[in-house]
């Protein structure tokens, strides 16, 4: 193994920062970028010998390879980590301007929501993985929350309590028990979790994670953050009394003063639930 990404895995195995899911796609992605910056011709690199020529070079390579901006600017937040873990923040400019990379645009009114019906959980085969979807649909979960997640620990009878190890970001969070519907497939997690969680006590969660990306695939599903989609959408005209603009619902333009305070109420409360600390970020959910 080079030297860069022996010394980035382990910066990467002793700074422990996010959830489990965010660990692992931040080691990947210094990986990839260290050996695409051998490939570029920056050879028995360490960690600390990042330079702005670097990321420039890195920069005009992934816009060569034509990446969309947001995978662009994913790349960019590892690479400032990376920095920051290693005293040379410096070298990285504060702007993505700065290297040309403009602003990805959140704001869309078109709608990327997908919902499951028992046709679609019928060819999920593994019980614990389709409980998990299941979960994602009723409460707007990340795929993470949904797997980690402990009926016994999380339901208090009106609302859910997400432990701070299964969120991204590692932050508890609060989410109402508003339908009957929401009830029935809490009654039945509990039922299939008993005392654990929706990882078998055989598996741990990365052989989880492959058993559910193994089912969905067979399936025939996919985008399957598109259910957090239509539970904010939903919950937005259950809010609100009208539709969100990415399902055809008035923008924000047309609104009038009280609907507009109504609107931005809603999202405050979407995006609590979801697990964002800013509204800005229901945009991508419900347009504007």
């Amino acid at each position: 193994m080079r030297d860069l990404n022996y010394q980035l895995k382990k910066l990467c195995r002793q700074c422990r920062e996010g959830s489990y899911a965010t660990q692992v796609k931040r080691e990947r992605m210094l990986t990839l970028i260290a050996n695409q910056l051998h490939d570029l011709g920056y050879r028995n690199m360490a960690d600390r010998s990042l330079k702005p020529k670097h990321i420039e070079a890195l920069v005009k390579h992934w816009f060569a390879q034509g990446l969309s901006i947001g995978t662009i600017k994913n790349r960019m937040a590892v690479i400032r980590w990376w920095a920051h873990k290693v005293d040379k923040q410096n070298v990285v400019a504060r702007s993505n301007e700065h290297y040309g990379i403009p602003d990805r645009r959140f704001i869309t009114n078109e709608s990327k929501a997908k919902t499951l019906n028992c046709a679609g959980l019928d060819k999920v085969r593994d019980k614990h993985v389709r409980m998990s979807m299941e979960l994602q649909q009723a409460f707007g979960l990340r795929r993470e929350e949904a797997m980690k997640f402990q009926p016994s620990f999380a339901d208090r009878g009106d609302h859910l309590v997400l432990k701070a190890s299964w969120t991204k970001g590692g932050k508890e969070r609060i989410i109402p028990i508003r339908t009957e519907e929401q009830r029935e497939v809490l009654n039945r997690a509990r039922r299939l979790a008993g005392l654990g969680s929706l990882v078998p006590s055989s598996r741990n969660y990365v052989h989880q994670l492959r058993v559910y990306e193994g089912n969905t695939v067979r399936a025939g599903l996919s985008r399957m953050h598109g259910l957090r989609h239509a539970y904010a959408q939903n919950r937005y005209e259950e809010l609100t009394g009208w539709k969100c603009p990415a399902v055809g619902g008035p923008d924000n333009k047309s609104l009038t003063p009280e609907q507009r305070e109504a609107d931005e109420q809603a999202r405050l409360t979407i995006s609590r639930e979801l697990g964002h600390e800013r509204e800005q970020v229901t945009a991508a959910y419900l347009g504007r």
